[in-house]
């Protein structure tokens, strides 16, 4: 079983995928949050610091790239192999509506044409490997279809699979049984990705969809960043008591917290920008905690980086994981 990290945009940036890939079970791969490719100047600075090279030292890391324009992504494709890179990703499932307003993202898959245009002419011109993470449609699940016969057409490294349509944002179940036709009709390797946040949620998926080969998690390993730790093709370490383990689980969560909290600290000016961070993070990594709602409140809250510390030793120190 191969495990991805998902994308997700101004979380799981260099400064979260290593400090990750140093405390819990490592990721076969990282996507890197959306890049935009530009005519002009392929990648702002930001986005250039995220994919360089020295900032993912020991991680496989896949970038990924949203546009509509072919002659922009081949671009953004030049400059990444320019980088070393051998493996790119197109965002076909960002449902954000500045980006599908735009006709990116899950946007493009309401012009089925283009993006088959769109496809044959960056397959005929790039020879680095090229893999799709998309949505199953705007608005009904039987867009994916057609869809798919697009996806079948080409070589794709893999076709990651989020089987919510864009109108859907994060809510509904995932369409297990679309996610099941497109992995038995597929012509390329297929990786689901949707809602894996605990043990149960992955049998189920290995359940109905037999000899899956590819997982992606996203807001699952936010919340419990040990999460694959817990899955069943994970062998432990070492053998410790229940308890000795529940303690080395909660020591490296704050180990994680630390190296994140630190990272920013040493990229970024001003107190104001490390909080905005770390306050997104905290949005989904405190619901591991117990009673966690009035911590959460006073991290929202906080405006200096002591007061933030506070409230964050009281949170590990006062409340259990689980």
């Amino acid at each position: 079983m191969k495990y991805y990290l998902a994308p997700l945009e101004g979380i799981t940036t260099y400064i979260f995928r290593n400090a990750y890939h140093n405390v819990f079970h490592p990721m076969d791969k990282y996507y890197s949050p959306f890049l935009v490719p530009r005519m002009k100047k392929s990648f702002n600075n930001r986005e250039i610091n995220d994919i360089l090279p020295e900032h993912n030292e020991g991680i496989y890391i896949v970038p990924q790239l949203l546009t509509n324009q072919a002659e922009d992504f081949i671009k953004g494709a030049y400059r990444l192999e320019e980088y070393g890179y051998q493996e790119i990703n197109l965002n076909l499932g960002c449902p954000s509506g500045t980006v599908v307003s735009r006709h990116k993202g899950a946007g493009f898959l309401q012009y089925p044409l283009e993006l088959e245009r769109f496809l044959d002419e960056i397959f005929s011109k790039l020879s680095i490997q090229i893999s799709i993470k998309t949505r199953i449609g705007m608005e009904d699940p039987e867009e994916f279809s057609t869809l798919l016969n697009i996806f079948n057409q080409f070589p794709l490294k893999e076709l990651i699979i989020h089987p919510r349509v864009r109108e859907d944002f994060y809510n509904h179940q995932p369409n297990l049984a679309v996610f099941q036709q497109a992995f038995s009709k597929s012509n390329n390797f297929v990786c689901y990705n949707g809602d894996i946040f605990n043990r149960d949620a992955f049998d189920k998926l290995l359940k109905q969809v037999p000899g899956i080969e590819a997982v992606m998690f996203g807001r699952g390993i936010l919340i419990r960043p040990w999460l694959l730790e817990e899955l069943p093709f994970h062998t432990s370490r070492v053998q410790m008591s229940e308890e000795d383990l529940y303690q080395e689980k909660k020591q490296r969560l704050r180990k994680f917290h630390d190296q994140i909290y630190i990272g920013y600290q040493q990229i970024m000016s001003g107190q104001r920008n490390v909080l905005y961070k770390m306050k997104e993070l905290w949005s989904y990594m405190i619901q591991s905690f117990s009673d966690y709602e009035p911590y959460a409140k006073k991290i929202r809250k906080t405006e200096t980086l002591k007061n933030y510390e506070i409230t964050v030793n009281a949170l590990f120190r006062e409340q259990e994981i689980f």
